[in-house]
């Protein structure tokens, strides 16, 4: 199973968020992918597994709250999608 790196992440123009799972926080982030590649590499998984250990809340840490582990929402590039599905496409008046 290949596995999907930052480098695709990047070029298939994704938006990932990391989010807080604690109840009481439930802040959102937008990753910089570009800087996640300039500090992991661009050969970095970009799944869940590859991510969660790096990050933390730190509202939570400062306000000493329990640590909860954090999620991530992938936003996929739906006006490029769009784009291309629409690019040979002619109105046709009858």
């Amino acid at each position: 199973m290949t596995q999907k790196t930052l480098a695709d992440t990047l070029a298939a123009r994704e938006t990932i968020y990391v989010n807080c799972a604690h109840p009481m926080c439930c802040r959102s982030t937008k990753l910089d992918i570009q800087a996640l590649i300039d500090r992991l590499g661009a050969d970095h998984g970009s799944m869940h597994d590859d991510l969660v250990r790096l990050f933390g809340c730190s509202k939570c840490k400062s306000e000493g709250r329990d640590r909860r582990p954090v999620f991530f929402t992938c936003i996929p590039d739906y006006a490029g999608q769009q784009r291309e599905r629409n690019r040979d496409w002619k109105p046709t008046f009858a």
